[in-house]
C-alpha cells in the first residue's frame, strides 16, 4: 500500500495581539492536525507597510521570507480576526506584499480560512472578503466546512487553550478537508 505524501501547511494568524483568539485558534489547529499533515507558522509582525516603490528595489527580508514560506508550503491556513466588518490591515498588507510578481505564490495554492471573534458571527464578513481576494489570486480555497468561531471568550480558557469540543471538531474537519483538497489538487496538477 502506498503511503500518502505529508501535506505541509503554512499557518498564518491575521492578528499581532499576544492574547489573540485567532493566534490561539491557530495553535489549536496545530494540535489538531490529522495524520499526514505538518504545520509551520508565519510571523507577520515585521512586515512593513506595502509600498511599490520599495518593492521595485527588491522585497524586504521579512516579505521575502513570507513569500518563500508560502511557495514551499503545500497549503495555507489563514486564521483571521474581523476588524470593521473586514480583513485586518496587517493580514491584507501581508497578502498584498506576498502576491506581487514575479512568481505569485498563492497561484493554485490550496487555502483554508477560519477565524475567531468575540461577536456571534465569528469573522464571517472578513472570511468572505478574503475569499474574494483569493479568487483574484487564483488560490484554491476550501469551501466547506466553514469555521467561524463566534463568542470566542466562551470557547477558550484564560491561557488561550481551545476548550470547546464542538469547535475542536469543526477545526479538525477543516484540516481534514484541507488535506484532502490539497492531495486532490496535487494529483490533478
Amino acid at each position: 500500500m502506498a503511503t500518502e505524501k505529508t501535506v505541509r501547511v503554512l499557518g498564518i494568524s491575521g492578528s499581532l495581539r499576544k492574547k489573540s483568539y485567532n493566534t490561539a485558534a491557530l495553535r489549536a489547529a496545530q494540535q489538531l492536525l490529522p495524520a499526514g499533515m505538518t504545520m509551520e507558522t508565519a510571523d507577520l509582525a515585521d512586515i512593513p507597510l506595502y509600498n511599490d516603490d520599495v518593492r521595485e528595489k527588491g522585497y524586504p527580508a521579512p516579505v521575502e521570507r513570507l513569500r518563500k514560506q508560502i511557495a514551499a508550503a503545500d497549503a495555507v491556513l489563514i486564521v483571521t480576526p474581523e476588524y470593521n466588518y473586514s480583513v485586518p490591515g496587517v493580514l491584507k498588507n501581508a497578502i498584498d506584499w506576498a502576491s506581487r510578481p514575479p512568481n505569485q505564490p498563492f497561484d493554485g495554492k490550496p487555502v483554508a480560512i477560519m477565524g475567531a471573534s468575540p461577536g456571534v458571527i465569528g469573522t464571517a464578513r472578513a472570511q468572505y472578503h478574503l475569499r474574494q481576494s483569493f479568487v483574484f489570486l487564483n488560490a484554491c480555497v476550501v469551501n466547506k466546512p466553514e469555521v467561524m468561531i463566534g463568542s470566542a471568550a466562551s470557547r477558550f480558557d484564560a491561557e488561550g487553550n481551545l476548550t470547546d469540543e464542538a469547535t475542536k471538531g469543526f477545526v479538525k474537519a477543516l484540516l481534514v478537508s484541507l488535506a484532502d483538497w490539497t492531495r486532490r489538487l496535487q494529483v490533478k496538477g
